[in-house]
């Protein structure tokens, strides 16, 4: 096997074929192109490097000893199925390149191998690379957990410990508390973060449909079934499933799922072939398994199978101080959404969002975000602008403008009475530092950045502070 992968910066190809000069002569243009490359002489070697390397196209001979090319670009697409692979052969047929576009190819290329068709290949498979690598970023950035509460924290440190083992997840909480983002952080910090995560909403599905969603089928398996379709357990293989909402199938599907989570292995609906599967299941729900099991919808050996490592996502009621951190994080996403300088939340509209018990959790939150990063009229967003039923304490909603008028009557509360103090404190403090933020932060012991969102929420004049 020739190696030449000095960075994974660079797209990666493999190139399989038994024919030394051939090998020589693409790693060459591979090298121009400003890709590396691994070359392997046959299929089963083909399959080995595949498993280690990050491959992002490959480039496969039709004629080989052993295991043929068809043979392995079946194996290999087992194993990843959105890695482009390009046949090549000297003996060229209708029927071999039908055969090979049926199982996936992504390209057929007939020797002696021309550059005018092969380098256009070359720049397409590294658009593709480039696409692939942006959508991890994004679900790194997209799936950030936000949040300083001590409940926060824990749930990091136990995603931290989880992550890098293969053992199974529960992930409760109710709906919109985030479950997916624990879900997605879980994969991210795995080993397997390089591999598909393939998430699938039980509760979405329908139940004459959820079969083929989860297992695939053959082709003709029923009306309609124009083609194979490998289902989301293939899809996932050496990766992770997310089953959201798993208490929302039906017991004969459970019943399914927890053979195939016992085995690892299953047939496509319509099909006697068995497929052997390597995922990690990561599982969510919203509702209380235990009481599911006693009313006899959901199975208790299921339950077990499932339930390895519990991790629970407390909803934003039990943790109201991650209510300014998340609110700031959602107007700075909105900011850069809307090309805009990000809108900021007065003391008072904070403090009523504080005290509100978000029934449709996180998500609630950010849809709120939303809709006042667009309709509000200044940079501000004050207290008036909030939804009524946020914007009044709960039970004060049908009093209405009566409460608003003896709020003014109310005199100052505990809470007030501290933000007050809270207020006094910084601005005694910065002053005592020459109004440095770091040093003052340090002093007081806080993160900078706590201080920083402190002095935004008081409107302390940011023109006066020092880095």
């Amino acid at each position: 096997m020739n190696v030449r992968v000095e960075s994974q910066d660079k797209p990666l190809a493999l190139i399989v074929d038994d024919e030394e000069s051939i090998c020589s002569t693409l790693e060459g243009i591979f090298s121009d192109e400003g890709w590396e490359s691994l070359s392997v002489r046959s299929g089963l070697e083909a399959v080995r490097v595949f498993q280690k390397h990050l491959v992002d196209l490959v480039l496969l001979d039709v004629w080989m000893p052993g295991l043929d090319g068809i043979q392995t670009l079946q194996k290999l697409r087992d194993l990843k199925a959105d890695v482009p692979v390009v046949i090549m052969s000297g003996h060229g047929t209708i029927e071999t390149a039908v055969k090979a576009t049926r199982l996936g190819a992504f390209d057929y290329l007939e020797k002696p191998l021309s550059l005018e068709k092969l380098i256009p290949l070359i720049e397409h498979a590294g658009k593709i690379r480039q696409l692939r690598h942006g959508e991890t970023q994004a679900i790194s950035k997209d799936f950030r957990l936000i949040g300083e509460s001590e409940a926060m924290a824990a749930i990091h440190r136990k995603i931290k410990v989880i992550a890098p083992r293969n053992s199974w997840v529960l992930i409760t909480g109710e709906n919109g508390t985030g479950k997916e983002v624990v879900a997605r952080n879980i994969h991210l910090q795995s080993p397997r973060v390089n591999k598909s995560f393939v998430a699938v909403n039980c509760a979405a599905i329908p139940e004459e449909l959820i079969e083929s969603e989860l297992f695939g089928h053959a082709k003709g398996a029923f009306t309609n079934a124009v083609s194979l379709r490998r289902g989301k357990f293939e899809q996932a293989h050496q990766g992770t499933l997310f089953l959201d909402e798993i208490a929302d199938m039906s017991l004969k599907t459970q019943a399914k799922i927890l053979r195939i989570l016992q085995e690892q292995s299953f047939e496509r609906l319509g099909d006697s072939e068995t497929i052997d599967v390597n995922v990690r299941v990561l599982a969510a729900t919203n509702k209380n398994l235990q009481e599911e099991i006693e009313a006899g919808r959901f199975r208790e050996d299921l339950y077990y199978r499932l339930n390895v490592i519990p991790v629970h996502v407390p909803p934003l009621r039990e943790r109201p101080g991650d209510i300014p951190v998340l609110a700031e994080f959602f107007l700075r996403e909105m900011g850069r959404e809307l090309g805009e300088r990000p809108k900021q939340l007065s003391f008072e509209a904070l403090r009523a969002m504080e005290s509100y018990s978000w029934p449709g959790n996180v998500r609630e939150l950010r849809n709120l975000i939303e809709r006042l990063s667009i309709l509000a009229a200044g940079d501000y967003i004050d207290r008036s602008e909030l939804p009524e039923m946020i914007r009044l304490p709960e039970g004060a909603a049908a009093a209405g403008g009566e409460w608003e008028s003896d709020l003014s009557q109310l005199g100052s509360t505990l809470k007030e009475a501290r933000s007050s103090f809270e207020r006094s404190f910084i601005m005694e403090k910065l002053e005592e530092y020459g109004w440095n933020v770091s040093r003052t932060a340090e002093a007081i012991g806080v993160e900078r950045s706590n201080l920083h969102r402190k002095l935004r929420i008081y409107g302390i004049d940011a023109k006066r502070l020092k880095l």
